[in-house]
């Protein structure tokens, strides 16, 4: 039975949309399973897309000018960069520091104004195994926000770039009362949200509530949906995300939660200007299967109104 047509909905002005390389189903800066990184470019140009996400640091060149030239080529332009990094362990400090460094230099030259700090799983993406304990201590959380913010003022001072911190399945920032926890002991000035609808939603979170009561924190976005079925398993068999991805676990729009329609209609109401960028975790996935993927989905969310193309002002 064929699927009823979204309903057409005016352009939603405040939002700017775009995708990543984890939509082509990559998740390192080199795999075996990833497709290159001109694929990678010349496929998001061909599924209609103008902004991406910089992913992981290394599989797109990393050489400023390089960069440049292979985006240029292609009327290509970047919402962010992306990192990963331990906040909650003050001995890694100084390493997080350095990844970040680089990331936040090649953000600020390819134009882009928001860096997306993902922390680190406490399982390992290919087997599953735990790497270090799933819950933090007191003391950790207690240096969570206050790593946080110390990293969101330099990255704003030294390359104005501002810090959103991304909630990610098997790790510490994972629940909402996770999510909360964060936000609160955190200051706005440095710290804001990546909102990821599929992560939130793995985690049990409530996405439209976190819009609603933290709205004025969110300063970007991460648009994706969860087979309610899978996560279901999750439960039940105590999967790893890695695990869970190579069921299925992230699905296209329509199928799966929460409905991009909502939370696009709830977007629209903040008092924001947002990238809101497609990730579907894909990894690891045959070469052809990402581009008519990418297509669908634009044109869904084209049919809840996220279409927009223009660069957002950039207040968080």
């Amino acid at each position: 039975m064929a699927t009823a047509p979204v309903p057409l909905r005016t352009t939603v002005g405040n939002l700017c949309l775009g995708s990543a390389p984890d939509s082509w189903g990559v998740w390192f800066p080199e795999d075996e399973h990833q497709v290159p990184y001109t694929r990678f470019l010349d496929e998001l140009v061909q599924a209609g897309y103008e902004w991406l996400e910089l992913g992981p640091y290394g599989y797109l060149p990393t050489d400023p000018q390089r960069l440049k030239a292979e985006l240029d080529a292609r009327g290509l332009k970047v919402s962010g960069g992306t990192a990963f990094g331990a906040l909650h362990r003050p001995e890694a400090w100084d390493e997080t520091l350095t990844h970040v460094r680089r990331v936040a230099a090649l953000t600020a030259a390819a134009g882009a104004h928001h860096l997306v700090l993902i922390p680190p799983m406490y399982r390992d993406e290919k087997t599953g195994a735990f790497t270090e304990p799933p819950e933090l201590t007191t003391e950790q959380w207690a240096g969570f926000g206050r790593a946080a913010d110390r990293l969101g003022r330099l990255l704003l001072e030294e390359y104005d770039v501002r810090l959103v911190v991304h909630p990610h399945a098997d790790s510490h920032l994972q629940t909402q009362p996770e999510i909360e926890r964060l936000l609160n002991e955190s200051d706005g000035r440095y710290t804001n949200l990546c909102l990821d609808t599929g992560h939130v939603a793995y985690g049990g979170g409530d996405n439209i509530d976190l819009i609603r009561r933290f709205g004025e924190r969110v300063g970007y976005v991460h648009i994706k949906q969860m087979d309610p079925e899978i996560l279901a398993q999750v439960a039940a068999e105590d999967l790893s995300f890695g695990e869970a991805v190579r069921r299925g676990v992230c699905v296209s729009p329509p199928a799966g939660v929460p409905d991009p329609a909502d939370v696009v209609g709830e977007l629209a109401g903040l008092d924001a200007e947002l990238f809101v960028i497609v990730e579907q975790d894909l990894y690891p996935c045959a070469p052809e299967v990402p581009l008519p993927i990418a297509v669908s989905t634009r044109e869904h969310l084209a049919g809840c109104g996220l279409s927009g193309t223009l660069r957002p002002a950039i207040d968080r």
